[in-house]
């Protein structure tokens, strides 16, 4: 595999996380705040946060339907034309996400957000075709983890360009809430480009391309034949309970708390990206090498509930940040034991199938979780995180009790 094919994919991965780090601070600040008009100025707190809640389950509603399809087009039409196909879709829900806030329209930004995110399929995308492009295993596991870095350095990147280039006490006249999103634009029409050039399938797409409806839910129906993976699903949704309840609020938690502005909530998600890159890159490894796998788990959970509740009760914003900082520094232990778990549940001829059974489950908690959290959020700004504090809890006894069998356990210690 050549630098600049290694580059290629490493901007896919880039842009894609970079995308939703992005988003999460401008679209609360979009919805919540009366200083860019987006929405009229008498509409109601409770109503703004039931909207917030509807754009954000748009994109991880229409994420969980692309991801089966795209799954699908990869295998068929081939790495490169999928992911070229992705980035587009992206290009296009960037261009609809700026005509929105030109217009302060809030339909067209839920259009922009469902196209992007039945585009969002490119991580695995980029997976696959790095293992496609190397040689041996060796170089697949150097190649990997490089896409790792990628991931991480978008993770941190997205609520720079958000916090900075919407900042007109920084940028001064240059600073507008549209601007991070040209930035986003170019950055992907760049990528686009890097993949047209520099990447070319390894090996030839052999299946014709078909869909349907019931793809949807087939991935499903072969749980009943894979009793290890149906144990291990309920601890892994309410792992993602934990994660998302509190991931997808915090922006709007602290503009609603704090009254604080784009930049604070951006720093509050770079602070997780950095959390997430710490742990990914220079963790992971010594931490599952000396303690199996559930533990980690059920530790990370624990860690991660009891931060929710410290976030929601502190009077102090350096608090809610340390607090978010320790959350996802354990979140990002977590994250991969679960996946290899799954990965070990199954051999290698269905490690496709079980991975897109966890995106299935982590984009479907997610869209449901942001319109119950954007409801609930009327109620009691709290009621969120007190969520994610009820969740960990259920993840250490589904744990506990699910996990026993002893098919379970072995694949725990692999």
């Amino acid at each position: 595999m050549s630098a600049m094919c290694r580059l290629a994919l490493l901007a896919v991965v880039f842009v894609d996380l970079m995308g939703q780090g992005l988003l999460f601070p401008i679209i609360n600040e979009l919805v919540m705040s009366t200083k860019f008009q987006f929405l009229p100025t008498d509409t109601p707190q409770t109503t703004r946060h039931l909207y917030y809640g509807v754009v954000i389950s748009s994109f991880f509603l229409a994420w969980f339907v692309g991801s089966v399809y795209i799954a699908k087009l990869s295998d068929s039409i081939g790495r490169k034309s999928a992911m070229v196909l992705c980035l587009v879709g992206a290009l296009s829900g960037y261009a609809i996400t700026i005509l929105s806030l030109i217009n302060s329209n809030l339909w067209l930004l839920i259009l922009g957000r469902v196209i992007s995110g039945f585009t969002a399929g490119n991580q695995p995308i980029a997976q696959a075709a790095m293992i496609d492009a190397s040689n041996n295993e060796l170089e697949a596991s150097r190649n990997l983890g490089l896409l790792v870095a990628g991931m991480s350095a978008g993770a941190v990147a997205g609520p720079i360009m958000a916090g900075l280039l919407a900042d007109r006490e920084l940028l001064g006249n240059i600073a507008s809430i549209q601007l991070p999103f040209y930035f986003a634009l170019a950055l992907v029409a760049i990528t686009l480009c890097l993949i047209l050039i520099f990447y070319h399938d390894s090996r030839k797409a052999p299946m014709q391309l078909e869909f349907r409806f019931r793809d949807l839910f087939t991935q499903f129906a072969h749980l009943k034949d894979r009793p290890q993976v149906a144990r291990l699903c309920p601890a892994y949704l309410c792992f993602m309970l934990v994660h998302l309840s509190f991931y997808i609020f915090i922006a709007n938690y602290l503009s609603s708390r704090f009254q604080v502005g784009l930049l604070v909530t951006s720093m509050a998600m770079l602070t997780m990206g950095i959390a997430v890159a710490i742990s990914s890159l220079f963790m992971v490894k010594p931490v599952l090498s000396r303690w199996s796998k559930p533990l980690v788990i059920k530790m990370s959970a624990l860690v991660m509930g009891g931060s929710a509740l410290v976030f929601v009760f502190s009077n102090q914003i350096w608090l809610c940040y340390l607090s978010i900082f320790f959350a996802y520094l354990c979140f990002g232990l977590a994250y991969p034991a679960l996946l290899n778990t799954f990965a070990c549940s199954v051999d290698e001829t269905e490690q496709g199938w079980v991975m897109g059974i966890a995106t299935a489950g982590f984009t479907l908690v997610a869209s449901l979780i942001s319109l119950v959290g954007g409801g609930a959020m009327e109620v009691n700004i709290r009621l969120p995180f007190y969520i994610t504090a009820f969740a960990a809890i259920l993840v250490l006894l589904l744990i506990q009790l699910g996990w026993r069998n002893l098919g379970v356990r072995e694949i725990g210690k692999q």
